[in-house]
């Protein structure tokens, strides 16, 4: 277990308490920002990964709203029994109702500290997170903060009304680190008296009459708000997003049997057989998880979903390639491109090309210029060429590094 500072008097856990329960109305659209992709990786998966890391912290809990679970858990694969993980809260319709939220959901593990951080900081370091808990001492808390370097202007009615003294500004960031049961105390007294407006935790301690000090921030430390925020920090990450380049290939073949259709990335067409097999014997699908999964060294579909596996009969396949694109997201990597090349006699797949690129980057979560979609014959020979059935070869290029 992780100490806190000495000057506090007995040890206890260290909580992180990540707030990520906003809707982030700015970018993303239907995606809140801090489950989008920044350099391939869920935001908030490279936020937690930050928390994670931090040798004096013992436990991370991820605040999050109830639209966003299937979310959460795209951010979170490979770690889903990380001891140090706690489950997900759901969180309330202000910030500071779901920090409340947070707070109760951890309060009988009897936290000494408790470490608040926002899901869409992703490049907070593992040293400021270390100076901002070593900084409370004996106060209610510490923040990260910047000073002010930009000359200060009060506008009244579109001109200047005054130039602002800078002198004793600062700009607050998380992580803010806190008594815990000084911000639980807090948060339930400003619930009480029906108070919603405080704009970080810090100011909630400010309120209550509590000290709270100051620890060096990080002007890389950037809360993503806008599509420009998103821009900066895959500058920032630089080389941490390119990684380096992997690519994987994976082969299938199906066999005609009776039927009035076949699945071909994830599009239904028409066709005078169906095919044999355990799933919905998608061709293209399997050859692209094959694929996925070779890149990052990650066994095969066989491995994944077991024919044997009752569960898997019938099934689509997009369930498949979703599952082998977060694997590779899990690993820190990011999906290129992806290259797939049928081999059939028939259907033609020409009008139902657009469909299958614009299926199969949804189940990738990519855009469908990054999925490229072709088809040859076998010019009569073999068993595809006799129409005995159908196969696909497909190449996955992919960046990856560990996350």
């Amino acid at each position: 277990m992780a100490t806190i500072p000495a000057s506090r008097g007995e040890t206890g856990p260290t909580i992180a308490l990540v707030v990520a329960a906003g809707r982030g109305g700015r970018v993303g659209g239907a995606v809140p920002k801090q489950f989008m992709l920044l350099g391939g990786v869920p935001v908030l998966r490279r936020t937690i990964a930050g928390l994670r890391d931090q040798p004096s912290i013992d436990r991370v809990v991820v605040v999050i709203a109830q639209a966003d679970i299937a979310f959460y858990g795209q951010s979170i694969v490979g770690w889903e029994n990380d001891p140090r993980l706690l489950a997900p809260v759901i969180g309330g319709t202000t910030r500071q109702a779901s920090v409340l939220s947070g707070l109760e959901a951890v309060a009988a593990l009897q936290p000494r500290v408790v470490v608040v951080h926002d899901g869409a900081r992703p490049l907070a370091t593992s040293g400021l997170h270390a100076r901002v808990i070593a900084a409370i001492g004996d106060a209610e808390g510490a923040i990260a903060a910047m000073p002010v370097t930009e000359t200060l202007k009060r506008a009244s009615a579109g001109a200047i009304a005054a130039t602002v003294d800078r002198a004793a500004l600062v700009t607050a960031q998380t992580p803010q680190a806190f008594d815990f049961a000084a911000l639980l105390a807090a948060h339930r007294r400003a619930a009480a008296e029906g108070r919603a407006d405080f704009t970080d935790d810090a100011a909630l301690i400010e309120w209550t009459g509590g000290r709270v000090l100051l620890a060096p921030g990080e002007p890389d430390n950037i809360k993503l708000t806008t599509a420009a925020d998103f821009a900066r920090a895959e500058l920032l990450l630089g080389d941490r997003i390119a990684g380096r380049t992997v690519t994987g290939i994976g082969y299938d073949v199906h066999a005609f049997t009776a039927g009035d259709h076949i699945m071909l990335g994830a599009v239904r067409i028409p066709h005078t057989h169906g095919v044999s097999a355990h799933s919905d014997g998608d061709v293209a699908l399997h050859a692209l998880t094959d694929a996925l999964l070779g890149a990052i060294g990650d066994g095969d579909i066989g491995v994944h979903f077991p024919p044997s596996d009752q569960r898997w009969r019938g099934v689509a396949s997009q369930r498949f390639l979703a599952h082998a694109a977060e694997r590779v997201r899990a690993r820190g990597g990011a999906i290129v491109h992806l290259d797939v090349t049928l081999l059939a006699e028939a259907p033609r797949i020409g009008p139902f090309r657009e469909a299958m690129r614009a299926a199969i980057a949804a189940a990738a979560g990519i855009t469908p210029a990054q999925v490229s979609l072709k088809a040859t014959t076998s010019e009569g020979l073999g068993a595809i060429g006799r129409r005995e059935g159908l196969a696909a070869f497909a190449v996955a290029t992919v960046t990856i590094r560990d996350v």
